[in-house]
């Protein structure tokens, strides 16, 4: 069985950063047509701070929890817009289910996936059909752990997570925004992508690369 050490996590993150500094002008682009055109450079901004907090941690003397965590404060204080506290809260989420873990195994990796995207659902209070991340979050989720009870390695459990988050996005194109923003556009919002949406299937997808690598 894979597991997941805090040096994979670590990886992990800095992958992030640099996928999302990739596509920021791309996702600013998304926002541009239904928000405030910043959401890729604000993503960036987060995750850079992530990045330089985590390239000075030192994993052998830290735990998952603590990669975590560490990310979660270095992500809130970067960013004060909305998604701050939502990546805050889904890293502190993720920080407390690894407490006293020193390295994770499939099962708790998908239990940390799992507490992401209950946390970001929480702290937004979005429902699926929104269109907002939770549409792309949520369906990841689920499908991390339909493929977990069929008792599927974690390389594929993330690629099911990471082809649901992707699909997820793709659906909200369909769907007219009520939070946000863009909930002022009314029907005006349909056909365009939700930004964090996309920014999510940006993000799993790069989970289930680097976590497939470890």
């Amino acid at each position: 069985m894979t597991t997941i050490t805090s040096q994979n996590l670590v990886d992990m993150f800095l992958a992030i950063a640099g996928a999302i500094e990739e596509k920021k002008d791309h996702l600013s682009e998304l926002d541009g047509v239904i928000g405030d055109a910043d959401h890729g450079v604000t993503m960036h901004i987060g995750f850079s701070a992530v990045k330089n907090a985590l390239t000075g941690l030192d994993t052998g003397e830290s735990d998952p929890a603590t990669v975590f965590n560490t990310a979660a404060k270095s992500f809130l204080n970067a960013v004060g817009a909305s998604s701050g506290p939502l990546y805050a809260t889904a890293f502190m989420r993720a920080g407390a289910a690894a407490k006293g873990k020193g390295d994770l195994d499939r099962d708790a990796m998908i239990e940390v996936f799992g507490a992401m995207a209950k946390g970001i659902q929480d702290r937004g209070k979005a429902e699926r059909g929104d269109k907002t991340m939770v549409d792309a979050w949520a369906p990841a989720a689920e499908a991390i752990a339909e493929a977990a009870e069929r008792g599927a390695p974690l390389a594929e459990c993330f690629d099911a997570a990471a082809k649901a988050a992707e699909e997820g996005a793709e659906a909200t194109k369909a769907m007219r925004a009520s939070k946000g923003r863009a909930s002022r556009l009314g029907e005006r919002s349909l056909g365009h992508m939700d930004p964090g949406a996309a920014s999510t299937a940006l993000i799993v997808g790069v989970m289930a690369k680097s976590l497939a690598a470890a």
